[in-house]
């Protein structure tokens, strides 16, 4: 009687993959530069060939995602950032020369950039392109394999990623695992050489856990409540802009989308109205308007009507924007922007991050009192200063932690490849993009270089006076 083979587990078929990632890597240690850069440029192109698939399929997940968002944030961001590190990765995989002390001459010292191995990537699903193929690209320019699990929540994007690098590379270079939270949990605690994870804090926490079983290092790129702060003197109008512009592109579901805003009391009314032109100038209408994206899924949409209904019951007062006077069934994707007035600590909507189009707005006396406020929470993902003023600019940058900053707009630091991108304390450990993200998935190996004439013989034992002398020569003031 024949038996029927049993069907792999989850975790069997990653551990397999895992070790044929493996066995390729000890086959080819470090690849050429003309290797990487092959592996980086395919990457690009491929992004650019299939952007109208790419937009096609990023809708679909979320019920309406506006086409120039996707071609921004997931295709011209990722193109730009993949030819970014092709062009620079020559001069990044340079070993870089350190001085020798004198007393060790004539040693040579110098630092290696090394791949590590086999690194996992997890990415979400507020742009479930560019925050896979970025830290991919990276990983691959640095000499890495990857193995890359997107997120379930947008799945014909998922789908489409597996596709696309099926074709573009052999499955012991690049493999894409799909599923939901049970093939998210056995991945992320195989024992990789170096785990990336971008998402939720709380999930983030998770991720740390499962890495720390196998001592794999993490970089970890979450979010949190990231402040816009208008100072005294400020333009409010021009803030109120560049502020909605921040909020609502991709519907606010950005983790570096700003959070919550602090400004001067007497200029909240004028605030509001700014914003409401704001909207109303870029959003003239919502249903219909192809601009606009909706919110991902109906969990989503709950969280977001659940954030509001506690701030209304909690004293908050509720304004909705919409120009166009329009119906949103709770079953459509959509949500109109709304401002929360006279937020407080107590609401849910001030210590969640939001990722939607709600936006908390706070006010102080003194300008002193609104870095209190940024400081008694979380260190943030992003701030956002709006200020002509440079001391004090230069105080603030100071007197707060974030994971980057914008002055005078938001959003806009994310996208320099010459910055890095990263969080601190609780919004994330580590940073990538530019250099930053190829010194992230390599080691860097202090090497030093003895020569066959050398000083060494001053160290020998037996010891004596001499060693002695050399002591006091080297260490005495």
């Amino acid at each position: 009687m024949s038996v029927a083979p049993v069907p792999a587990t989850p975790e069997a078929l990653l551990h397999q993959s895992l070790e044929q990632h493996r066995a390729a890597f000890r086959a080819e240690p470090f690849p050429t530069l003309a290797q990487r850069r092959d592996r980086v440029e395919r990457l690009a192109r491929a992004l650019n060939d299939r952007r109208d698939d790419i937009a096609k399929a990023i809708a679909a997940d979320f019920g309406h995602r506006s086409r120039h968002e996707t071609l921004v944030a997931d295709v011209a961001v990722s193109v730009l950032g993949l030819r970014h590190t092709a062009k620079h990765l020559k001069r990044w995989m340079r070993p870089e020369r350190r001085a020798t002390p004198l007393h060790f001459l004539p040693a040579s010292s110098r630092v290696v950039p090394q791949p590590v191995g086999v690194v996992g990537v997890i990415s979400p699903w507020n742009y479930p392109v560019q925050l896979a193929v970025v830290p991919l690209g990276q990983a691959l320019a640095a000499g890495n394999r990857v193995m890359l699990k997107p997120s379930e929540l947008t799945p014909a994007t998922s789908e489409l990623l597996a596709e696309l690098l099926g074709q573009l590379y052999p499955a012991d270079l690049v493999s894409t695992h799909l599923g939901g939270p049970d093939v998210g949990a056995a991945f992320s605690s195989l024992p990789f050489d170096h785990l990336f994870y971008t998402g939720s804090t709380t999930v983030g926490r998770y991720v740390m856990k499962a890495a720390a079983d196998n001592l794999v290092p993490v970089t970890l790129e979450l979010g949190g409540k990231s402040p816009a702060i208008i100072a005294p003197e400020a333009d409010v109008a021009k803030a109120a802009e560049r502020i909605a512009k921040g909020k609502l592109f991709n519907a606010g579901q950005t983790c570096v989308a700003p959070d919550y805003v602090l400004l001067p009391t007497a200029q909240r009314e004028a605030f509001v109205g700014a914003f409401r032109s704001a909207v109303a100038k870029m959003y003239p209408t919502l249903q219909a308007n192809p601009d606009y994206s909706g919110v991902v899924n109906p969990r989503h949409r709950a969280r977001l009507a659940a954030l509001l209904d506690d701030a209304k019951a909690k004293g908050a007062t509720v304004v909705e924007i919409n120009p166009g006077g329009e119906a949103f069934p709770a079953d459509g994707p959509k949500r109109p922007p709304t401002l929360v007035l006279d937020a407080t600590d107590a609401m849910t909507i001030m210590t969640d991050e939001i990722f939607g189009p709600w936006l908390p707005i706070t006010t102080y006396d003194r300008y002193d009192d609104a870095l209190d406020t940024v400081n008694r929470r979380p260190r943030p993902l992003a701030m956002y200063l709006f200020d002509h003023d440079d001391d004090r600019i230069e105080r603030t940058l100071r007197r707060t932690h974030a994971g980057g900053v914008t002055v005078n707009d938001c959003m806009l630091h994310v996208a320099q490849d010459n910055l890095p991108f990263g969080g601190t304390g609780p919004s994330g450990i580590g940073a990538y993009h530019g250099k930053e993200g190829f010194d992230t998935f390599s080691h860097r190996k202090a090497v030093f270089h003895q020569p066959r004439l050398n000083s060494g013989f001053l160290l020998d034992a037996p010891y004596g006076r001499a060693i002695e002398r050399l002591i006091d020569l080297l260490t005495r003031a």
